[in-house]
């Protein structure tokens, strides 16, 4: 059987809002993206996946669609995203889009149609129910704070928002509904792209009974997600799906499922079951946090990630395919997060990315990763532009919680940590015009003119890393064990087939850690490096002295 491309794949992903704006209006466009392909192209990536870009009033940042076959205009052109595709591909890069499927905006015209009357054709397309006397049909939460229904006067009737009141969910028990969906996937893969990340796909089969979920303590409403997360029919919809339309092309699919378990993402990305190729986990993003919102912070448990990591590791391998990520548009800068964005930013960021991109899987890279970039601290609420946020703060404000708590959560956790702009040199780079949101004031000494111009920055680590996926059989197809579970802040495992072993070495923490040989496979100093953050380990006799955020990688023949 012929090895499917994208398991060498490693994917790059462009907020487009934030990436490079070529028309000096402040607003990352499509022509921007295109000035700078040759920056992608030389960090060695094959596919680069796009936040929306499709027409949208912008309520959540292009996540809410009001056409999905035409290009937002403050991005440009439909002729600009065909440029775009022609110009990645003689790189030999593949455009992957969003597939934004779980609902539209308001103002799509579904919608529109949808709420104008009960008997409207387009009633159906939505989840309209009866409200409960006063109240609304059930007591579920928008993961965007308030109450997941939204009172129509028009109709005296409700819709089911799990995100915004500006984004009503679909209902994809409605076959027409389906088959429109199907009908512009196509639209968009016959003009060339790669494949699709599909947004929330995991929430798109409801409960059709709608019941209350738990109210959990200090929440005002309940948890609806055990009856809209992996649905009763969700991997009916997914094969259908792939009956219809991607069975037809080459292409990858990555699907964003939020609370999919192994056992979930088995059947998911089996491909007997002609579902997706990969999902997006969020386990291993959420252990910073606690059990009822991502806003309560917590420091990170390397043992809980280790074991977390491990779990996926052996649960898909020889079964399905994993993504591999740290960073997405709606992740806090990893760097900020599990590592040290002060006194130890370079060497931290690059243990990071040899950590992630030695596991099995397709590895993901998002914008600005790749140069260390680091969470920002806007003084000011006002300063802020991300609608979950936004929300947040207004509804804990109302609790009385105090301005600066709510400001320390926003800045180890708010998703405008990802989204401000891409520095491209000392004074910015990104735009001539004011940006739509602030730049990190760090990009005088973050930015890809200085990465580019230093052979031993971050950049050239994740060259370096992207290159040995395509060199080495091993991060493909070899097996994956976790060493010294219990260690509080080394993280080391071995990758290995029937010729050889590597020996991945990290360490999360500021502090020098002894780790003995044995321990870790290595009998004597026989060992290749393949990779490393410092300039070469320190081995003395049983002993390996890692440094405050080392990585390294040694290989063994097998036998030797």
């Amino acid at each position: 059987m012929v090895e499917p491309w994208w398991k060498r794949s490693v994917v790059y992903q462009v907020y487009p809002r934030s990436f490079m704006d070529a028309s000096g209006d402040g607003i990352g466009d499509l022509q921007g993206i295109i000035s700078k392909l040759d920056y992608i192209e030389r960090l060695g990536v094959d596919v680069i996946w796009l936040s929306p870009i499709y027409d949208s009033p912008n309520d959540d940042n292009g996540y809410d669609i009001r056409n999905y076959r035409a290009i937002m205009k403050e991005f440009g052109t439909m002729e600009d995203f065909e440029q775009l595709i022609d110009e990645a591909k003689q790189r030999g890069i593949r455009i992957v889009m969003d597939l934004v499927v779980n609902h539209t905006s308001d103002e799509h015209t579904w919608f529109v149609e949808s709420q104008s009357s009960k008997d409207s054709t387009y009633r159906d397309y939505y989840i309209w129910r009866e409200g409960k006397e006063e109240n609304p049909p059930n007591n579920w939460s928008s993961i965007f704070s308030g109450s997941a229904w939204e009172k129509d006067n028009t109709t005296n009737s409700y819709y089911l928002h799990l995100f915004s009141k500006k984004q009503p969910d679909l209902n994809w028990e409605h076959e027409p509904l389906r088959n429109e969906i199907f009908d512009t996937m196509k639209f968009w893969l016959d003009k060339g792209i790669g494949g699709f990340r599909m947004d929330v796909i995991n929430f798109i089969s409801k409960d059709a009974q709608l019941p209350d979920g738990m109210i959990h303590p200090e929440q005002l409403y309940g948890d609806g997600s055990p009856f809209f997360i992996n649905g009763p029919k969700i991997h009916t919809y997914l094969r259908e799906m792939n009956e219809k339309v991607l069975s037809k092309y080459d292409v990858i699919t990555v699907g964003e499922m939020p609370g999919a378990s192994t056992e979930d993402a088995q059947i998911y990305t089996d491909p007997i079951n002609n579902e997706v190729n990969m999902i997006f986990t969020f386990e291993h993003m959420n252990l910073d946090s606690g059990p009822y919102e991502k806003w309560d912070v917590q420091p990170l448990n390397l043992v809980a990630l280790k074991l977390n990591l491990e779990k996926w590791q052996h649960a898909l391998h020889k079964v399905g395919w994993n993504s591999l990520y740290w960073n997405n548009h709606d992740q806090p800068r990893i760097v900020s997060r599990f590592g040290d964005d002060d006194k130890y930013r370079d060497v931290s960021a690059k243990m990071l990315a040899i950590c992630l991109h030695m596991l099995q899987g397709t590895p993901y890279i998002y914008q600005g990763e790749e140069l260390g970039m680091t969470n920002v601290k806007f003084d000011s609420i006002d300063d802020y532009r991300d609608i979950e946020t936004l929300n947040m703060y207004k509804e804990k404000r109302q609790k009385g919680i105090a301005n600066e708590v709510i400001m320390a959560s926003i800045y180890a956790k708010g998703r405008d940590n990802a989204r401000t702009p891409m520095q491209w040199s000392s004074d910015g780079g990104f735009t001539t015009g004011t940006p739509w949101i602030q730049m990190n004031p760090n990009m005088s000494n973050i930015n890809a003119e200085q990465a580019l111009a230093d052979h031993s920055s971050i950049f050239y680590t994740y060259q370096k890393l992207i290159h040995l996926r395509k060199e080495y059989d091993i991060l493909t197809n070899g097996s994956f064990q976790l060493l010294i579970p219990d260690h509080p802040h080394l993280f080391v495992y071995k990758r290995q087939t029937e010729e050889e072993e590597w020996i991945i070495v990290t360490n999360f923490s500021a502090h020098t850690e002894q780790l003995e040989c044995e321990l870790c496979g290595v009998q004597n100093n026989n060992g290749k490096i393949i990779i490393a953050n410092y300039e070469t380990p320190t081995i003395n006799g049983n002993i390996i002295e890692v440094r405050p955020y080392e990585a390294f990688v040694l290989a063994f023949e097998r036998g030797k």
